[in-house]
């Protein structure tokens, strides 16, 4: 092994920490990034869930359908569609919100909350 001695690089092994970095570094950060978004989408969904169900209990109590989206969307991600309905005795109230960041993907977190609605006569045995 000539040029190969003790203490000295070999020839052949000259510039693969660079090539290996130029390739490992960015997929690191793409990862990171994959990462982060994943908990901001995990976030807003935890989000919706709780406009969901603050709505739901809202519409329950008989509160106007403008109380109760003002209630869902202080509680919801910025930018989310309420949708308040009613079914017979039970109110419906659903959350559409797009992720924050990457908006331009065509992905949405949606969450619903059905409550039975006070007013509501329950049927006795």
């Amino acid at each position: 092994m000539r040029g190969c001695e003790r203490g000295r690089r070999c020839r052949s092994d000259q510039g693969f920490v660079t090539a290996e970095a130029a390739v490992v570094l960015p997929v690191l950060v793409a990862f990171a990034m994959a990462l982060v978004w994943g908990l901001l989408v995990a976030a807003a969904q935890i989000q919706c869930v709780d406009a969901a169900r603050a709505g739901a209990r809202a519409a329950a109590r008989q509160e106007s359908p403008d109380a109760v989206v003002e209630m869902a969307r202080s509680a919801a991600p910025e930018d989310a569609e309420v949708t308040v309905g009613r079914e017979g005795d039970q109110v419906r109230v659903v959350v559409v919100a797009r992720p924050p960041l990457l908006r331009g993907l065509p992905f949405e977190v949606r969450e619903e909350a059905v409550a039975v609605a006070e007013d509501a006569e329950v049927g006795s045995s």
